[in-house]
């Protein structure tokens, strides 16, 4: 051995010690966290071995709406445009991992041409096949693949995240179109008490019971009712185009929906902070995420090193094509390529330094989406048993409205109290009924986002599979 080659090869064998340095695994990462909580901090109540459950959308019960998430996981543009997202980056895995394998590549040639003098004609085919191939000495190419795979369990990742959140917008926009359907029917209910109040009072004053202004104000009830139910037809329009475009299909405005609004009044099983880890898919998306700007550092890094190519060929030439490949004609060559960058001004040093500082950057974006997480769960189970309690308050408010309501409509015919009185009580029994609908509406949707902040599918997974 040439004792002038040993420094170089101790730099490269120190070189190539460091680009084999493990990185810091999950749990490592999440170390740098402040110390979990063993339970979430509003829900004292929960049991530790309770598991986050799945299959959410069964416990609606309403066979439209599971039909209505079937069409959209099969038509929505934007989950097929995240279909074919995972499909692109299967194909880049392919393309990296082709650079492991040789590499065979056949061309041939076939040329006629004639000259004038003397006038003769010459043909001529040639053939060559040549074999490339470069030895991944330290890893360099097995780096590329494994970023590549890394981004490609990333994208699948997100593309899950992307069909539980599609589900939830749907049944989220099915709610709303109920709810919608609701308040349009109260609207309509306040229109024909109005009506049946304007008529006994207008009565009255022709008979001087009672005064005009009584019958402007009710005149001005009825068309305040009136005009609330043109808006809310629009809003409901609105709803039900929302819908149908989630469902992928043109917004006509037509969708029928005969459903009343669920009251989900059974606990849902939490789990525990740190299983949101391995359980919700964005996390895990944007651990892939950090995972593949690891590889990417390391490729960075080997790219500093020498690299060897092999290259092997095999050609011919002659007159005639059918003489191609006669053994006796045949030309080879192989050849063993090394090189490595000397001086580069310091593109490759600065191309691992940037490498470097995205993995650093990722490490935050990892732990943000995994605070943010965490508080999204937080403030949909503070929301849940703040909308519990005012649920429960609204609906005994709005028993005692409507019978004020009553009440001081048959005081005020017996002359006990004035019209203004009658108002105040309907104007507190409309707003009370109203907030019913909205808390009970604001309840489910709660749900949703909470089963989706935990990472709850919204079918179980051999369910899913016969869906499929």
């Amino acid at each position: 051995m040439n004792w002038q080659l040993k420094p170089s090869i101790v730099a490269l064998t120190v070189l190539f010690i460091g680009a084999c340095a493990t990185q810091p695994t999950q749990q490592e990462r999440v170390q740098q966290l402040d110390a979990l909580p063993t339970n979430w901090q509003q829900d004292s109540t929960q049991k530790l071995d309770e598991a986050v459950a799945d299959n959410w959308l069964q416990q609606l019960e309403n066979p439209q709406v599971y039909a209505l998430v079937g069409q959209a996981l099969r038509h929505n543009q934007a989950i097929l445009q995240a279909g074919f997202d995972v499909a692109i980056k299967q194909q880049q895995l392919i393309a990296t991992g082709a650079a492991l394998w040789p590499s065979l590549d056949l061309s041939t040639r076939t040329n006629r041409s004639k000259n004038n003098r003397p006038v003769s004609y010459n043909n001529a085919s040639s053939t060559d096949i040549s074999l490339s191939y470069e030895v991944d000495l330290w890893g360099k190419l097995a780096a590329a693949e494994r970023q590549a795979n890394l981004e490609y369990l990333a994208q699948k990742a997100t593309f899950e995240q992307s069909r539980q959140q599609l589900v939830a917008d749907v049944v989220s926009a099915w709610l709303n179109v109920i709810t919608a359907q609701q308040l349009l029917a109260l609207y309509k209910q306040r229109e024909k008490i109005a009506e049946q109040n304007l008529t006994i009072i207008e009565s009255g004053y022709r008979q001087g019971l009672s005064e005009a202004l009584d019958v402007y104000l009710t005149r001005n009830k009825l068309n305040t009712a009136r005009a609330n139910i043109a808006q809310q037809q629009a809003t409901l329009t609105e709803s039900i185009r929302t819908l149908e475009r989630l469902t992928g299909v043109y917004p006509k405005g037509a969708l029928s929906v005969d459903a009343d609004l669920p009251l989900l009044d059974k606990p849902i099983p939490k789990g525990l902070p740190s299983e949101l880890l391995t359980r919700k898919p964005n996390l895990m998306a944007s651990w892939y995420q950090l995972l593949s700007t690891d590889a990417g550092l390391a490729y960075a890094h080997k790219q500093r090193f020498p690299s060897l190519n092999l290259t092997a060929s095999l050609s011919d030439s002659t007159d005639r094509m059918s003489d191609l490949f006669s053994p006796s004609s045949l030309a080879w060559s192989l050849v063993g390529n090394i090189a490595m960058p000397i001086f580069d001004s310091g593109r490759l040093a600065a191309n691992e330094q940037q490498a470097s500082l995205t993995v650093k950057r990722q490490e935050q974006m990892y732990l943000e989406s995994l605070y943010d997480a965490f508080t999204d769960v937080e403030n949909a189970i503070t929301q849940e048993q703040s909308l519990q309690q005012r649920y429960k308050t609204t609906l005994e408010a709005q028993t005692n409205a409507i019978a004020a309501e009553k009440l001081s409509f048959e005081q005020y015919k017996s002359g006990l109290v004035n019209y203004t009185t009658v108002l105040d009580a309907q104007d507190r029994s409309f707003s009370a009924q109203n907030s019913v609908i909205n808390i009970k509406s604001q309840l489910i949707l709660n749900r949703i986002k909470l089963h989706v902040a935990l990472g709850g599918d919204f079918f179980e997974p051999n369910q899913e599979s016969e869906e499929q």
